[in-house]
C-alpha cells in the first residue's frame, strides 16, 4: 500500500497534450524518475511529465496468521478508500505478507465495511499468501461418527476442487465439499459441493473429504 513513486509499468492519471479536452487520462509509466516518461493509453502519445504521488497517511494494521497476530503500520494514499476484502502487501521486519482486510475500525471502535483512508483507525487483516485450512475427512464407509479433522498448510492461491483427490503427506482424500469464508470475494454459494466447484485456499473456511487411503479405516 506504500506509494513512494511510480515504477515502470505502473498506471497513473495525468493530462495528455494530445487529449487536451479529455482532462486526465490513464498513462502507463515507461521510465520512472523525477520526470516520468509515460504513454497515454487513450491515444498512445509518449511524453514526459512531473508526477507527484498523492499525499500519504500512516495506518495501523493488525495482521492475523493462524493463532498469531502482529501489529504494524503501512502508508496509504490519504485520498483513497478501503473496503473489507481488499488485499495489499505489508512489509514488516518479520516478513513481507499479502493480507486481506477482514474488518475496518473507525472512530469510537465502530466497525464498518468500507471507509475513506482518513477515517480509518485500524485495519484488521489476515495473511493470505500462506494459509492453514481445516479439513474434515469422513471414512469411506459413511460412518460419520469416525470422521477426523486435520489442518493443511498451503499457498493462498492453491485451488481446492470438488471431485478431485488431494494428497498431503500420509493423508489422501476425495474432496466432497468446500465452505467459503465470509470475507472471500463473491462465490455462488457459501458451500459448494458439485464436481468442478473450485475455491482458492485463502477463500476456504473448511474442506470436506472422503478418505481414499489404501490402509483400512480403523478407529484404533
Amino acid at each position: 500500500m506504500t506509494h513512494p513513486g511510480p515504477d515502470a509499468g505502473d498506471r497513473v492519471a495525468l493530462a495528455c497534450p494530445s487529449c487536451a479536452d479529455a482532462g486526465t487520462t490513464v498513462h502507463e509509466v515507461l521510465k520512472p524518475g523525477g520526470q516520468v516518461t509515460v504513454r497515454c493509453t487513450a491515444c498512445g502519445h509518449v511524453h514526459k511529465e512531473r508526477y507527484d504521488p498523492p499525499p500519504e497517511t500512516e495506518l495501523d494494521v493488525v495482521v492475523s496468521q493462524g493463532d498469531e497476530s502482529l501489529a504494524t503500520t503501512v502508508d496509504a494514499p490519504a485520498e483513497d478508500a478501503v473496503e473489507v476484502g481488499d488485499e495489499f502487501v505489508v512489509d514488516t521486519p518479520e516478513a513481507i505478507m499479502q493480507v486481506r482486510i477482514t474488518s475496518i475500525e473507525v472512530a469510537d471502535d465502530t466497525r464498518v465495511e468500507e471507509a475513506a483512508i482518513e477515517d480509518v483507525a485500524t485495519l484488521w487483516t489476515r495473511a493470505v499468501d500462506n494459509v492453514r485450512v481445516n479439513v474434515t475427512v469422513h471414512p469411506n464407509d459413511g460412518r460419520r461418527d469416525d470422521s477426523r479433522s486435520i489442518t493443511v498448510s498451503v499457498p493462498g492461491d492453491h485451488e481446492f476442487v470438488v471431485g478431485e483427490t488431494a494428497e498431503f503427506g500420509d493423508e489422501e482424500f476425495e474432496i466432497t465439499g468446500l465452505q467459503v469464508r465470509d470475507d472471500a470475494p463473491e462465490y455462488r454459494f457459501e458451500k459448494l459441493d458439485h464436481d468442478g466447484d473450485t475455491v482458492f485456499a485463502k477463500d476456504t473456511k473448511r474442506v470436506y473429504g472422503r478418505d481414499v487411503t489404501s490402509a483400512a479405516w480403523s478407529a484404533w
